[in-house]
């Protein structure tokens, strides 16, 4: 009898210590300096290394085949214009974070070499030039408005140099999402560039950052139009083949921006019903990486990392008793120990861009705002 006693107790401890765990990890995932110092020499070997690269480049006439570096002199590295945009956001971010980074005296001279008047200058002339009003819609963009939101109330010279060099592109993209906005009439749903969700969530952060009030009020209102009867999304559907988002927990994640707290938990749990039980299975645990050397299927170590953002996110929102809130919490620690545990493979194909991914896993301070809000 003793004996059972004594089990019972045993298993009752270890029960509220898994408990614990499980509420408390979102503080677990966090970012050091040893690791903010890897990361930044990723990016470092890749904002400034022109080839190869993969340009989303409309030619007008044979006037217009060029190189990298002089289509686009800020952003030219980094296998592709996103990749480069997010490679400087992300080393702005750890600059800011840890001002004593080995790398750092190194990251400001690369800074300032890229984000000058003149290349900024270069890079809103291509935006405006024949054809190029769909480059970059809206995953560039978006990240250009995050570089940008990352140097606002930053009290450091250098970074306001840049801060105001690169507002003409500022607003030459903040006026591109006005200007589109209006016009799209359907969401774009896919786990690549182009989902609209993405653009938006990272837009909205921005312009409230930057106290841009018509652009913060037309995202609401096209987040409501787009997705505000939505229900059951079809998260068994997931990962696609090359996805790094997945539609539906990005979806729910823009939502979260949008939505006051009460409305958002009514309106997440008819949209993903299953999640409560931990379903379904596609989702909720980490895609496969087959091959890492390979550039549309390393896109899924993204996928593990956007999913464990995503995640960490919502559960934030959620009531503390929310039985999905502990399923998100325990899906996202999977999620980012899998892809975080593969972020040094050697591979360019996904060296180039992962670190950045993780960075905004590790370093978003959002699930801490909305815990304090409980």
């Amino acid at each position: 009898m003793i004996k059972k006693i004594y089990r019972g107790v045993i298993f009752c401890c270890l029960l509220a210590t898994v408990t614990v765990f499980a509420a408390d990890q979102i503080e677990l995932l966090k970012l050091d300096q040893a690791a903010a110092s890897k990361f930044a020499a990723m990016a470092m070997r890749c904002i400034e290394k022109e080839y190869p690269n993969k340009l989303s480049h409309v030619m007008n006439d044979e006037k217009e085949v060029l190189n990298p570096k002089t289509l686009h002199p800020a952003f030219f590295g980094c296998f592709d214009w996103h990749s480069a945009v997010h490679g400087h956001w992300m080393l702005i971010r750890l600059l800011k974070m840890f001002p004593d980074l080995p790398e750092a005296s190194n990251i400001r001279k690369a800074l300032n070499r890229n984000l000058t008047k003149a290349n900024i200058l270069k890079e809103v002339e291509y935006l405006g030039q024949a054809n190029r009003e769909s480059f970059e819609r809206t995953y560039g963009w978006a990240w250009l408005l995050k570089l940008v939101e990352e140097l606002y109330h930053w009290d450091d010279p250098e970074g306001s140099a840049w801060l105001k060099n690169l507002a003409p592109l500022e607003t030459a993209i903040a006026r591109q999402y006005m200007e589109f906005l209006p016009k799209q009439t359907y969401a774009i749903r896919t786990g690549v560039h182009p989902n609209t969700a993405f653009g938006l969530a990272f837009a909205l952060d921005y312009a409230r950052t930057a106290k841009n009030k018509p652009l913060e009020k037309l995202i609401i209102e096209r987040s409501y139009f787009y997705y505000h009867n939505d229900a059951d999304c079809p998260a068994g559907w997931e990962p696609g083949g090359e996805d790094f988002f997945s539609p539906c927990l990005m979806e729910a994640a823009l939502m979260q921006r949008v939505m006051k707290p009460n409305e958002f938990v009514g309106w997440f749990h008819a949209f993903l019903p299953e999640v409560k039980e931990g379903k379904p299975r596609r989702l909720m645990e980490p895609a496969i990486v087959t091959d890492r050397n390979d550039g549309k299927l390393v896109h899924l170590d993204g996928l593990n990392l956007s999913r464990a953002w995503c995640m960490k996110r919502i559960a934030a929102a959620l009531p503390k008793r929310d039985k999905a809130r502990e399923k998100l919490l325990n899906a996202a620690r999977q999620h980012a120990e899998d892809a975080l545990k593969n972020m040094h493979s050697g591979e360019y194909a996904g060296e180039h861009w992962l670190a950045s991914f993780a960075t905004y896993l590790l370093t978003d301070p959002k699930e801490k705002r909305e815990e304090g809000k409980k």
